[in-house]
């Protein structure tokens, strides 16, 4: 995940067949993507969008993850 998206981790989805998707665009803020997501079904086409909230996985390191069950 490149740093401009993880500024902008609000996505509006567009599910294809296959269960394939693609991340029509990006938001910093969830409420402008409820308002493009409007707009978007106001367009009249009959497509399966969806807002999801995508975030980078962090990996704890073993090591540092025992140190922390210790305490």
């Amino acid at each position: 995940m490149t740093y401009s998206e993880q500024l902008k981790p609000w996505c509006i989805v567009r599910y294809l067949p296959n269960q394939e998707n693609i991340v029509v665009k990006r938001f910093r803020r969830r409420d402008d993507a409820v308002a493009y997501l409007l707009v978007l079904k106001q367009s009249g086409r009959d497509i399966a969008f969806q807002i999801i909230f995508q975030t980078q996985n962090v990996k704890i390191p073993r090591q540092n993850e025992a140190a922390f069950f210790k305490r």
